[in-house]
């Protein structure tokens, strides 16, 4: 959200004539005409009100009481419109500061409504919007946002925040995955030859859900269907489709729907049932997005009944049909490494601290029979391009058939039995996770499928396997699967294995039983014995389970990060304490101020602040050191809770370990000195997003933590070097706008599509990035958090071409230097950051020996990037 600084503002009223009773230009008179129009009569009244509360406006401002402030800007600006130019600026600043206000006490209803006040004075002001849209998408409305943005955009094409907050907009709205999907012509083309024929078979009325760019519905209509409707949940997508539909002269042969097809109702929405449906609404796990319950929906309320053996013999146009038929599910057990790190706690030091305290940790994609709306059942991942690859512990093997065409099994689908099964392990390894993909069958003849090893825009499903640390399957084992699909969503779990007769579990600790005889009763006191234990393991387990996310997991796993931020903090304080050698030293300091953390001796505490997003181990790092007190940016409770025992168990004082966050309400600040005497002898701030950019105001957070550190204090990480490297890669330009010039299919979506292109691809893993290098690496740019003078925010750097190709993009990533000497690399294998790249609107043609000029520009976190091929003179500077 835009800010300004309130030292900078003038506090001397802008609106106040020599008359503070006079509005200003009231003695102007309109020019006469053959009809005058009877002047409004002056209320003294009226203009009595507007000046007073323009005076208390005014006055709160001053006072810093922005709540009256907005409010009294409201009635003079609803009074007395004359004042809004002149009054803008003020408004603007009341507004964002009333807004800080409202959010840092969580009255967001409140929020919105300023702002929806404030839009109906000012609708066509850039600054508002894209603030708004900035509080929108940080709550999660991204369409909103998304729309704010863009306003914002067309009414000032050059505004950089806005286009920055666009383009990460951009991302979630219209994933990376429907470029993917226009560029993948054998899909198009077996989509658009499935439709043609079951509307040549007769299947006149045509109903598209989720339609997306509108291209299926575009088929049907193309192939000769009477009525063509269409529905759109996304509000962006159905304004787009609205767009294509109108560009190919369809927008009044397809009626399109904002809504939810589980909302549609006959003849409310469409006139009469249809006689076909089609759809995509499929993900990597087949029934994510709810293609099960939505065709339930279809075939109750609006399709044709289905073709059955009573009705066979009728006219093919009174039953109706879905298209894709159906889908066959297929699974193996996997070992992969990049996995495992994202999903469940692979080391047993961090940092030097021992993570035995710490209980289960685990991320949230956990599958299990029973439905808990606090898990995910599956990710997704491209396995042809895991860091690291896998390797297939069993063979693949079909998991589920479902038929889309018999609503029977559809509505059944939730209450089959559990089916387990029995898989021969073909290697031996550590089961990691259950790969699933599927084949879509369109019809009789046709499909598509989604498998690892073909060339297709799919990922595939992902059921991380959590408790199985340190097991190893080898054959002859059997790995027991179990499958449901409970509430609507494909289930899988691995859930034990079988060796020797005896059955291993997985995610419990009982004794094994022996399988076979399932009459066979084990020994009633060894039974006994081990249900007591399970009961003690569950209640443990319940007591300490605490969940992360992916990128939190693969950051807890990230050692060598860990440790080198110990090892730079170590430096600091020895530094310090070389520079004050009658500071008491060592980690027995932490004893002597248990009992009073802010006792005579706490004043010569270091203090350290940790303003990482979410889960972070840092500060109690740095509290591992002794003599500190550390303040840690930790939110949840339960991970509140997993520092808590961790810092017990590593005999870390309690009083040196606070979460600052939890006083906000109290401090009205968060960057804040910790005490009055003090200051901060140590930031850390975070600085890379996962996804692999600079985090959004970085360099606004390290100007206020430079003003806020002691002498010799300092910020962690203290430089940040950005690296790049010409590439050509067509996978990068497929997943960043629709290629080539020729209509999809024959239709013109791509400049409709295209305007959500964003020029840096982010979530980037470059090790298996299919690309070509056409240069070294080299130092593209420099973020200096501690030395303000040395940073700039454009750069011209000159790379020469190693080999010949199209260069299409820049891939770049981030040394972060801890210190002078210490740093850590976000393309490192172990990372827990991706890495991203600039795509090239146009590719561009080098040469080996070609020296390319690229113009690196930042504006607040965004990193810019544009290249030309140097001319003789440049290439000799």
């Amino acid at each position: 959200m835009p800010r300004e600084d309130a030292n900078d503002f003038n506090w001397q009223d802008p609106l106040r004539s020599e008359d503070p009773h006079r509005m200003p230009n009231t003695s102007a008179r309109p020019k006469h005409s053959r009809r005058t129009r009877r002047r409004r009569r002056e209320d003294p009244a009226r203009n009595e009100l507007v000046s007073s509360s323009l005076e208390s406006a005014q006055q709160c401002l001053f006072n810093q009481d922005y709540g009256p402030a907005f409010a009294h800007y409201l009635l003079v600006l609803h009074l007395a419109p004359v004042f809004k130019d002149v009054a803008k600026d003020s408004f603007r600043f009341t507004l964002f500061k009333w807004a800080e206000e409202l959010d840092s006490v969580g009255r967001i209803q409140d929020l919105f409504d300023c702002y929806e006040q404030a839009l109906e004075l000012f609708p066509a002001d850039e600054v508002i919007l894209n603030s708004m849209g900035e509080h929108l998408f940080r709550m999660g409305f991204r369409d909103e946002a998304a729309g704010h943005f863009h306003k914002a955009l067309k009414l000032r094409p050059d505004f950089p925040e806005a286009r920055e907050n666009f383009y990460r907009v951009a991302n979630w709205l219209v994933e990376r995955w429907h470029f993917l999907m226009l560029n993948d012509h054998g899909r198009n083309q077996k989509y658009q030859q499935a439709i043609q024929k079951a509307v040549q078979s007769g299947c006149n009325t045509v109903l598209d859900i989720g339609t997306g760019t509108g291209i299926l519905g575009m088929c049907a209509k193309k192939a000769g269907a009477a009525e063509v409707y269409a529905c759109e949940l996304s509000k962006t997508m159905y304004e787009l489709a609205c767009e294509v539909l109108t560009a190919n002269g369809m927008d009044g042969c397809i009626k399109i729907l904002h809504i939810k097809s589980l909302e549609m109702e006959v003849p409310k929405d469409i006139p009469q049932r249809v006689s076909l449906v089609v759809t995509e609404t499929v993900d990597a796990g087949l029934f994510g997005e709810g293609i099960i319950e939505s065709l339930i929906h279809a075939w109750h309320h609006l399709l044709l009944p289905p073709q059955t053996s009573e009705n066979e013999f009728r006219e093919q146009s009174a039953t109706g049909r879905v298209i894709p038929a159906g889908a066959t599910v297929f699974a193996m057990a996997v070992e992969s490494a990049e996995i495992r790190r994202h999903h469940r706690l692979c080391v047993s030091e961090v940092g030097g601290l021992s993570m035995a305290a710490a209980g289960e940790l685990r991320s949230p994609v956990s599958c299990s029979m029973e439905p808990d709306d606090s898990m995910e059942p599956y990710t997704t991942e491209r396995l042809s391009r895991l860091p690291g690859g896998y390797k297939s512990l069993t063979e693949p093997f079909t998991a589920l058939n479902i038929d889309f065409n018999n609503v029977t099994e559809l509505e059944g689908l939730s209450s089959r039995e559990v089916q387990r099964v029995y898989l021969p392990v073909i290697q031996e390894g550590e089961v990691d996770a259950l790969a699933v993909w599927f084949q879509l069958h369109l019809d009789e003849e046709s499909s598509l499928s989604t498998g690892p090893q073909e060339d297709t825009c799919w990922e595939q499903a992902i059921y991380p396997v959590h408790g199985t640390k340190g097991f190893v399957l080898k054959p002859p084992d059997q790995l027991i699967v179990e499958i449901s699909c409970r509430d609507a969503y494909l289930r899988l779990c691995s859930v034990a294995v079988q060796r020797d007769g005896r059955e291993i579990q997985l995610d419990k600790s009982p004794e094994p039983r022996v399988s076979g005889n399932p009459m066979s009763v084990p020994n009633p006191e060894a039974e006994l014995c081990s249900a007591l234990a399970c009961l003690q393991t569950g209640q443990n387990q319940t007591k300490d389970f605490c969940m992360l996310e992916c990128s939190e997991m693969a950051l807890l796993n990230n050692q060598d990060y860990h440790q080198r931020f110990s090892a730079a903090f170590g430096k600091l304080i020895s530094q310090l304490k070389l520079s004050c050698p009658n500071q008491e030293q060592g980690p027995g300091v932490q004893s002597n101020l248990a009992d009073d953390a802010d006792s005579t001796n706490s004043s010569d505490l270091m203090y350290v602040l940790d303003v990482s997003e979410g889960f972070s181990l840092l500060s109690l790092i740095a509290a591992s050191h002794g003599h500190v007190k550390a303040y840690s940016s930790v939110e949840k409770h339960k991970q509140q809770d997993v520092l808590r025992r961790l810092a017990n168990s590593s005999n870390i004082a309690q009083e040196n370990l606070e979460f600052w966050l939890n006083n906000m309400e109290d401090e009205q600040g968060m960057l804040q000195r910790p005490s009055r005497e003090k200051l901060w002898t140590a930031i850390i701030l975070d600085c890379v997003e996962t996804c692999g950019l600079i985090r959004q105001k970085l360099m606004e957070k390290a100007s206020l933590a430079r003003c806020l550190l002691e002498d010799g204090g300092q910020i962690f990480p203290q430089r940040i070097v950005v690296y790049g490297m010409l590439v050509e890669s067509d996978m990068l330009l497929l997943e960043s706008a629709v290629q080539g010039h020729e209509p999809t299919l024959g239709f013109n979506i791509a400049p409709f599509i295209n305007q959500f292109t964003v020029p840096v691809h982010v979530f980037l893993d470059f090790s298996t990035l299919e690309c070509r290098h056409l240069s070294e690496s080299v130092e593209l740019f420099v973020l200096d958090l501690m030395n303000v003078n040395a940073n700039y925010t454009n750069r011209e750097v000159k790379v020469q071409a190693t080999s010949a190709g199209r260069l299409t993009a820049v891939p770049f990533w981030y040394q972060i230097y801890l210190d002078h000497e210490i740093s850590v690399s976000t393309l490192s294998q172990n990372s827990h950051w991706k890495q991203a790249a600039a795509v090239l609107q146009q590719p561009l043609e080098v040469q080996a020996g070609d020296w390319v000029c690229l113009a690196v520009k930042l504006h607040k976190s965004t990193i810019s990037i544009s290249a030309h091929v140097a001319g003789i003179a440049e290439s000799n500077e």
